[in-house]
């Protein structure tokens, strides 16, 4: 019985002493392994607000037009995140009834590129003109800088229609004095490459000389 006892004594010690260097292992081994929180970034918004031309539809991942913006910016070292809020076969009435969610994001600037799906479901012009004019009209009483993106019909539309359907533009961005470009997809429609095969939507290719088209457009905004 008596050599037990220093058996039992040196097993106690060796409890005593090893449990706090385990768990101060295992600690240390639970601080490596917990994820950091990625930094918030504290960038000014720049959201691409519209349709299937904004969304990139039919193109990968990263090859929409607000994805080839924000390589542009980074690249200049301009200091903006862009976000794709486009939906595609959303009209100007349903653009109205997202806005809530684009104020919610407290953007800085917005594109606004909507109206395409308006002309090609025929929509009386009136309403999208008042829609449009009213999305313009909220973001900027907001305190968003804006800037207008159109976009034309084929000509199997009718000239009376497409005549009105492209002065929507030009009259609500000289009403609220917002830059305009007046034909996003300009150098890119008709373009071997630039276009997809439902002559619609912009490839990879075209989407990358959009970005290039809304640059000069969005800098002022962006530099104020």
């Amino acid at each position: 019985m008596r050599k037990v006892y220093p058996v039992l004594l040196f097993a106690c010690f060796l409890l005593t002493f090893s449990a706090p260097a385990q768990s101060r292992a295992q600690s240390k081994a639970q601080s490596k392994a917990a994820p950091k929180a990625a930094p918030a970034d504290r960038r000014p918004l720049l959201v691409c607000f519209g349709d299937s031309l904004t969304a990139g539809a039919g193109t990968g991942p990263g090859e929409s037009y607000p994805d080839y913006l924000q390589s542009v910016l980074d690249q200049r070292h301009i200091h903006y995140r862009v976000d794709n809020q486009g939906i595609s076969g959303n009209t100007t009435k349903d653009g109205l009834q997202r806005l809530p969610g684009i104020l919610a994001l407290h953007p800085a600037v917005v594109l606004v590129e909507f109206g395409g799906n308006d002309g090609l479901r025929g929509l009386p012009i009136a309403d999208t003109r008042a829609n449009l004019d009213q999305i313009v009209a909220t973001l900027q009483h907001s305190g968003a800088r804006v800037a207008l993106a159109g976009i034309t019909l084929p000509p199997d539309y009718g000239p009376d229609y497409i005549r009105q359907f492209d002065q929507t533009y030009t009259l609500i961005a000289k009403k609220y004095r917002v830059p305009l470009l007046p034909f996003l997809l300009q150098n890119v429609y008709g373009v071997p490459g630039m276009m997809q095969r439902d002559r619609t939507h912009a490839t990879a290719a075209g989407n990358r000389i959009v970005a290039r088209n809304l640059l000069p457009l969005l800098l002022p905004l962006l530099k104020k």
